[in-house]
């Protein structure tokens, strides 16, 4: 039996629900994202649960070499950022093989703890990964929604 249209727009729709994300790039230099998963998420705005752990997953490819790099993240809000703590901002222990090799795509993997005292409010993630020159292997922004 062949699957009707609206069996396989269901089905597309279902995959689409999970990751990748859709992400704003906010200023990629020295790399090219090419996936970003946050899980779970499976709509956006990603709804943050307090005292849970998230996974990030961020595929990209580098334009450059680099020794190391290091992640930076933040909660956006009102266009003021505010630094949001990470347990592993090294990205040579995040999955990443160090150096980084100019042409390569390399999967960087990490948590993302949303602690129990954060306030319940909507804010822009902004994550990014600099190169050991201090320039953006990679800069992602996703809406969120923090939530007990």
């Amino acid at each position: 039996m062949v699957p009707s249209p609206l069996a396989l727009l269901l089905a597309l729709a279902a995959t689409a629900l999970a990751e990748p994300l859709r992400f704003v790039d906010c200023g990629s230099k020295d790399g090219s994202i090419q996936e970003v998963n946050v899980s779970p998420c499976p709509t956006q705005p990603c709804l943050l649960h307090k005292g849970t752990s998230y996974s990030i997953n961020v595929t990209f490819a580098s334009k450059i070499e680099s020794k190391g790099s290091k992640a930076k993240v933040y909660g956006e809000m009102v266009h003021v950022d505010v630094p949001f703590p990470i347990p592993e901002p090294d990205g040579c222990k995040s999955g990443i093989q160090c150096p980084i090799q100019k042409g390569h795509s390399y999967s960087y993997l990490n948590k993302l703890p949303v602690k129990g005292e954060y306030p319940s409010i909507k804010l822009i993630v902004k994550w990014e990964l600099l190169d050991d020159q201090d320039q953006m292997l990679f800069c992602w922004k996703i809406p969120v929604q923090i939530t007990s």
